[in-house]
């Protein structure tokens, strides 16, 4: 549940920032009637992540047998090098994004306000995809009983509260810190997803190599006790990993939290 809500949490704040910085810019500019095209636009938006969602849900639960753990593990795998470009990109780009925002909103005054919804819809909705295939590869890996739906929307919910209190100049967040610990995180729920997808691939016999177990700690951390819930709800935990998953949990988690956590070099 818990990396489920940071993950509605953050990509919804920086969805929610964005939308507040167009909308905030148009009425700022006098013109009302580009902010209410944006809105339209963030709607679609939202509609089509979410159909996105379903969508692979409703595909994944009618294919044959194994086709699903082929998808599970593929969709997992894609997962991961999405949040890992986001978690990089938000952090490079965040202190020039809202110049980069003005700019598009400029050039889409002058043609019409089919490009201004155009603008909102293409900036929203590689947030809303992003979020959809991410949160649904967490909950596969992580599992029902942790709530993962719930935990998105929870974060979803604070997200969009967040974002229009900023926008109302109600609220100071230091967005910086916010993004860079909420990105710290996500490097290790990331990491579980990645050694998710590898178990599914390995459990059809595609990746035949290294399948013995690399350590158990299922007489430590029992199934389904309250510890190993909650550690899979956060870090998609698994008690007896195969030597595959544990060498890819630790080769990914490694190198991207060091590049991710070096200071930036000083011109």
């Amino acid at each position: 549940m818990l990396a489920n809500f940071l993950i509605g949490l953050r990509e919804g704040l920086e969805a929610s920032l964005i939308v507040g910085i167009l909308v905030a810019y148009l009425l700022k500019t006098g013109n009302p009637k580009g902010a209410r095209a944006v809105l339209w636009g963030t709607l679609v938006a939202v509609a089509v992540s979410i159909l996105a969602g379903l969508a692979l849900s409703e595909f994944v639960a009618v294919v044959p047998e194994g086709t699903n753990e082929l998808i599970a593990g593929l969709a997992s795998i894609i997962a991961v090098f999405f949040v890992t470009w986001m978690i990089f990109w938000m952090a490079k780009q965040a202190r020039s994004m809202k110049s980069e925002l003005h700019k598009r909103v400029d050039s889409a005054v002058n043609t019409s306000t089919g490009t201004l919804i155009g603008v909102a819809f293409f900036a929203v909705i590689r947030e809303g995809i992003e979020t959809s295939v991410f949160i649904w590869s967490a909950s596969r890996a992580t599992g029902t009983d942790t709530n993962p739906l719930l935990g998105a929307a929870l974060g979803l919910i604070v997200a969009t509260a967040l974002g229009y209190g900023v926008y109302k100049g109600a609220l100071k967040l230091n967005l910086s810190k916010f993004f860079k610990y909420t990105g710290a995180f996500l490097i290790i729920v990331a990491a579980g997803i990645l050694a998710y997808g590898i178990h599914e691939l390995q459990e059809i016999g595609l990746l035949p190599l290294l399948t013995a177990n690399s350590y158990d700690l299922s007489g430590l951390i029992p199934k389904d006790s309250a510890i190993e819930t909650l550690l899979r709800g956060t870090i998609s935990f698994r008690s007896k990993p195969s030597w595959l998953e544990t060498i890819a949990w630790f080769s990914y988690a490694i190198p991207v939290a060091f590049i991710y956590l070096k200071p930036a070099k000083k011109n």
